[in-house]
C-alpha cells in the first residue's frame, strides 16, 4: 500500500504542471488569521523532519520532495482561493472551511508525529479533502471518498470540523473500522471492543470465529456489549462456541470444536464424558479426535481447536496416567504400577508417551507404556502402528526410542525396507518447521544410537538433504544439514574434527577451570539435595568422600561447606536433604541461595541429587552463572532444552535411563579432585577414569550417562545460535 501511495503522490505532484496557481483574491481582515494559520501549517510541514523540528531526529531527507511540495502549496493555495471567490458560501460558511483545511493539515502533523500516518499520504489526504469539500458543497455523501483512502487519510476527514454534519460520517466511521480490522484481523475482537454496534460487526465476529475460537470464547463470557453481539450472532460456529462461552466447563468442549461444527459429534454425547472427565473416557475421546484431525491435516486440512484438542490431550494424560505410574516408581510389581495403563488402547499409550515426553519416568516408558503398545495390538508391528496414528508425532516417538534405548527394538518391528524408509524421512524437511526441536531431536538421537547401520543410513540422509539444500539456495536447511553432518562426523575420533573450534562456541570436550574461577581464583559448586528415602544413604557417603585431610567440612543448619584443605581454592555448599513431607529441604536451598547471593558467590558447577520428579525444582533455582551442570537424577537427558534456556552454554551431564547414585559419586569425586589438582576437565579423560572407577558392577547404568561432549542436541542448538549472529 506505501507503493501505491508513493505512486499516486508522484502522478499528483506531475499533474501540478498542468494545474496554474490562482491569483488570490484580497482577504478581508476578518479571515486574514485563518489563512495565516493555513500557511503556518504548511510552514511546520515542511519543516517536519528538519533538525530544528524537536520532535524528531536529525536526518538526511526531507518529509517531502520538491515536486510534491509545490504540488502542496498550489492546491493548498488553490483551496484557499477558491474558498474566498465562491460566491455561494456567506462568511461564516467561508470560516468552516478555512478551519476545516487548516484542521486537515494539523490532523496530518498530529497523526504524523505520533506515527500513525506516512508521509506518502500527505498528497493523497490534501486529494481526498478536495473530492469531500466538493461532495458536502453538493449535498452528497463523502462515503466514497472515505472508502477509497487509506484509514489513516479517512480518520484525519471524519475528525474535520467542516465535514463533522456530512451525512456519509456514521457510514464512514464504520468503514474504517471495517478498514482498521482488515488491515489487523488479529485484533478484530479488540477493535469491536469500542465498536460493538459497528454495521459490519457480524461479518467480522465470524471471520474472527474462524480465526481464533478461544479468544471469541473469551469475549463472549463477558456481559458487555460486545459479549451480547457475539451472542446474538446466527452464524452456527458463532452459535456453538457463544453457548459453550456460557458454561462453566465449555473448554472442555474446545478440543472437539470442528467435529462439533461439522456435526460429526454433538454436545449431549460429550457432556457424559465432560461430567467424569477423570475416567479414561474423556481421554479416549481426546485421542479419537486427534487421531482424525492428523488424518485431515496429513491431507493438508487445519481442523479449528487442534491446538486446545493436544493441549488438553497432554494435561490429561500426565494427570491421569503419567503421573500415577510415576508416583509407583518405588512399587515393583509391574501389575500394580501400570494397572492404570490396562484400560488403554495402543493409541492411547502412543499419546502419553509423545505429548508426556517431559513428565514421563524411564521405567514409567520402558517397562510400562512401551511394551504395552505392542502387546495390546493383533499384530505388534511399528510400522502398522504409525500408520494406525497417520504418523502424527512419529519423529517424537523415534527420538524417545532413541533415548530410551528401544529403537532397535521398534525398528526391528517392521520390514528393513520400511526402517530404512522411515529413518530417512525422520532427518528429512528439517527446515521447513517454524522451531528447531525436530533438528534437535535428530541430533540427540543420533548420540543415543549404537547400531551402526542405523547411524550410516542417517549420517548418508544428512549429506544428501545437505547437498539439496546447497543446490536449491535454502539457507536455513542449508546450515542445519551443514551442522548435523559435522557434528555425526564429530562422533567418530578418526575425523578428529574439533567442534569447539569448528563453530566457535564454548569447549565441548574440555571444561577450563578458568571458566569455573570467580574473580578471586575459587571455584563454587552448589549441591541440590532433597529429603527423599534415598537421600540418608546417598548423602551420607557423599559428606564421607570428603572425610579426608584434603578438605574441611563445616556443618550449618541448613546446609554443609565442604572447602578444599589443600590444592586449588574450591567450596562445594550443599543444602541438607531434610524432611521432604514438610518442605524442608525445599527451605534449606532457599536458605542456602539467599546466603550464596548475599555473599556475591556465584556457582558455576551446579550438581542435582533425587529423583526425577525433583528435578523441576533445582531447574527452578538454578543460577544463571551455572557452566557445568550434573544432573543425578533418572531421565534427566530430556531436560537439556530447559536447562539450556537458562545457562545457553553450559556443559551437562545427564543419565538417558536410571541414574545410580554411586555413579553420581564417582563423577563428583572425579570432577572435585581434577580440579582441587588446579586442572581442566578433559571429558574424554575423565570418563575413562569414572568407567574404571564404577568398575562391571555399573558399567550399564554408567554407559547411559551423556557426557557434555556427546550431547549432540545442546551443541547443534550453541551452533546454531552462532551462526546466526555471525550472519
Amino acid at each position: 500500500m506505501k507503493i501505491c501511495t508513493t505512486i499516486l503522490a508522484v502522478f499528483w505532484a506531475l499533474s501540478a504542471f498542468s494545474q496554474k496557481e490562482m491569483g488570490m483574491p484580497p482577504i478581508p481582515a476578518a479571515r486574514a488569521y485563518h489563512h495565516d494559520q493555513i500557511v503556518r501549517s504548511m510552514g511546520l510541514i515542511t519543516r517536519l523532519d528538519h533538525p530544528s523540528d524537536s520532535v524528531f531526529p536529525i536526518t538526511h531527507q526531507p518529509l517531502l520532495d520538491s515536486a510534491i511540495n509545490r504540488t502542496l502549496r498550489i492546491h493548498i493555495t488553490n483551496l484557499r482561493a477558491a474558498i474566498e471567490l465562491n460566491s455561494g458560501l456567506n462568511d461564516n460558511a467561508k470560516f468552516t472551511w478555512l478551519r476545516g483545511v487548516n484542521e486537515m493539515l494539523t490532523g496530518f502533523i498530529a497523526a504524523y508525529r505520533l506515527k500513525s500516518i506516512a508521509a506518502s499520504l500527505l498528497p493523497p489526504l490534501v486529494k481526498a479533502y478536495e473530492d469531500a469539500m466538493g461532495a458536502e458543497l453538493a449535498n452528497q455523501s463523502i462515503l466514497p471518498v472515505i472508502a477509497a483512502n487509506e484509514p489513516g487519510v479517512g480518520n484525519i476527514l471524519m475528525d474535520n470540523f467542516a465535514l463533522k454534519n456530512n451525512a456519509g460520517i456514521a457510514a464512514g466511521r464504520d468503514i474504517l473500522v471495517l478498514k482498521a480490522c482488515q488491515l489487523n484481523p488479529e485484533n478484530i475482537l479488540k477493535i469491536l471492543t469500542r465498536y460493538p454496534n459497528n454495521r459490519y460487526a457480524d461479518s467480522l465476529i465470524i471471520k474472527a470465529a474462524f480465526q481464533n475460537q478461544e479468544e471469541l470464547y473469551s469475549y463472549a463470557a463477558v456481559p458487555n456489549a460486545l459479549g451480547r453481539k457475539i451472542q446474538s450472532v446466527a452464524h452456527p460456529l458463532v452459535k456453538i462456541i457463544g453457548r459453550l462461552a456460557l458454561t462453566q466447563t465449555g473448554r472442555m468442549y474446545f478440543p472437539f470444536l470442528d467435529n462439533l461444527y461439522h456435526k460429526k459429534i454433538s454436545l449431549d454425547s460429550i457432556t457424559p464424558l465432560v461430567s467424569n472427565d477423570s475416567s479414561a473416557g474423556y481421554y479416549k475421546l481426546l485421542v479419537r479426535t486427534r487421531i482424525d484431525y492428523a488424518r485431515r491435516m496429513q491431507q493438508g486440512d487445519t481442523p479449528m481447536g487442534v491446538i486446545a484438542l493436544t493441549n488438553k490431550l497432554k494435561t490429561k494424560g500426565i494427570e491421569l496416567f503419567i503421573n500415577e505410574i510415576n508416583a509407583l516408581h518405588d512399587e515393583r510389581n509391574e501389575h500394580i504400577r501400570f494397572k492404570k495403563l490396562e484400560e488403554l488402547d495402543p493409541e492411547d499409550l502412543y499419546y502419553l508417551a509423545v505429548l508426556g515426553e517431559e513428565e514421563i519416568y524411564t521405567s514409567s516408558f520402558v517397562n510400562g507404556v512401551y511394551p504395552r503398545i505392542f502387546r495390546k495390538m493383533r499384530l505388534p508391528r511399528s510400522d502398522s502402528l504409525l500408520i494406525r496414528m497417520h504418523h502424527d508425532y512419529y519423529k517424537k516417538f523415534i527420538k524417545l526410542c532413541a533415548a530410551y534405548n528401544t529403537l532397535d527394538n521398534f525398528l526391528g518391528r517392521m520390514e528393513s525396507s520400511a526402517a530404512v524408509k522411515l529413518m530417512q524421512n525422520f532427518v528429512n524437511g528439517l527446515e521447513k518447521t517454524q522451531t528447531l526441536e525436530d533438528a534437535v531431536d535428530v541430533a540427540d538421537s543420533y548420540a543415543s544410537i549404537y547400531n551402526k547401520d542405523i547411524r550410516k543410513l542417517m549420517l548418508g540422509q544428512v549429506q544428501a538433504n545437505r547437498k539439496e539444500s546447497m543446490l536449491k539456495k535454502n539457507k536455513k536447511g542449508a546450515v542445519i544439514y551443514d551442522l548435523l553432518n559435522t557434528i555425526f562426523l564429530s562422533m567418530d575420533s578418526v575425523n578428529k574434527i574439533d567442534l569447539s573450534a569448528k563453530f566457535g562456541i564454548a569447549p565441548v570436550y574440555v571444561m577450563p577451570k578458568k571458566s569455573l574461577q570467580d574473580s578471586s581464583g575459587r571455584i563454587i559448586i552448589q549441591q541440590f539435595s532433597y529429603g527423599d528415602k534415598d537421600a540418608a544413604v546417598y548423602f551420607r557417603a557423599f559428606l564421607n568422600k570428603f572425610s579426608n585431610a584434603n578438605w574441611k567440612v563445616i556443618r550449618k543448619a541448613n546446609w554443609v561447606e565442604i572447602t578444599a584443605a589443600k590444592g586449588a581454592p574450591i567450596t562445594i555448599y550443599a543444602n541438607l536433604p531434610l524432611n521432604e513431607k514438610l518442605e524442608l529441604d525445599i527451605k534449606a536451598q532457599d536458605s542456602l541461595i539467599s546466603y550464596l547471593h548475599t555473599n556475591s558467590l556465584s556457582p558455576t558447577i551446579v550438581i542435582h541429587r533425587g529423583h526425577s520428579y525433583y528435578l523441576p525444582e533445582t531447574i527452578h533455582r538454578l543460577p544463571k552463572t551455572a557452566k557445568l551442570v550434573l544432573l543425578g537424577s533418572c531421565g534427566g537427558y530430556q531436560k537439556l532444552n530447559e536447562i539450556l534456556q537458562i545457562c545457553p552454554a553450559a556443559q551437562i551431564i545427564s543419565s538417558k535411563q536410571v541414574a545410580a547414585g554411586v555413579v553420581n559419586q564417582s563423577l563428583i569425586d572425579a570432577i572435585s579432585e581434577k580440579l582441587r589438582a588446579g586442572k581442566d576437565l578433559n571429558w574424554d579423560q575423565l570418563w575413562k577414569t569414572v568407567q574404571v572407577r564404577v568398575g562391571a558392577v555399573y558399567k550399564d547404568k554408567f554407559d547411559d550417562y551423556i557426557p557434555p561432549h556427546k550431547n549432540l542436541g545442546a551443541i547443534f542448538i550453541m551452533a546454531y545460535d552462532k551462526v546466526w549472529q555471525q550472519d
